[in-house]
């Protein structure tokens, strides 16, 4: 049996304040790349950072709550514009803005969240959580948008595998 997050009762233990929070809970009604949620994507970046975090001896704890508060904004990316900057310049600096309304954010989580979006922006990380949740956001994106891709490939296998 393969073990997720919410048996991972030291994850939870870390983020089970935020998740009670409507704020968090509203990011259920957002489509995040094609195929999700930006609550189920927050919470995939969220834990697999976290379990990242933990090979690598980082701080877990702002990991896992920097994660899942990374893309805490309420709109349609696709539709908003900014005269300020693009997309992926903005959401961070909204997300940060928003996580401080519902917890006190560290320094570390502060970094984590603003600079998840390096390569698609100019600051570079300052720690290695950080670095860790914006590898993590980008292959949780990959994964999320090819979703159907990877069940029209499974079907097709084993349709040939099978006839």
């Amino acid at each position: 049996m393969t073990k997720t997050w919410k048996d991972d009762l030291e994850y939870v233990s870390y983020v089970q304040d935020l998740l009670d929070t409507e704020d968090v809970q509203k990011l259920a009604g957002f489509v995040q790349h094609m195929h999700s949620t930006r609550l189920e994507h927050s919470i995939s970046v969220s834990y697999h950072s976290y379990k990242l975090a933990k090979k690598w001896h980082g701080d877990v704890r702002a990991t896992a709550r920097a994660g899942l508060l990374h893309d805490l904004f309420f709109y349609d990316w696709h539709t908003v514009k900014f005269v300020e900057g693009s997309h992926a310049y903005m959401h961070p600096r909204i997300a940060v803005k928003n996580a401080e309304k519902i917890t006190v954010l560290t320094d570390l989580e502060k970094d984590i969240i603003i600079k998840h979006m390096w390569g698609a922006t100019l600051a570079f990380p300052r720690y290695k959580e950080s670095y860790i949740v914006t590898l993590v956001d980008k292959y949780c994106a990959i994964q999320e948008a090819c979703i159907p891709l990877k069940a029209r490939a499974k079907s097709l296998f084993h349709r040939k595998q099978f006839a």
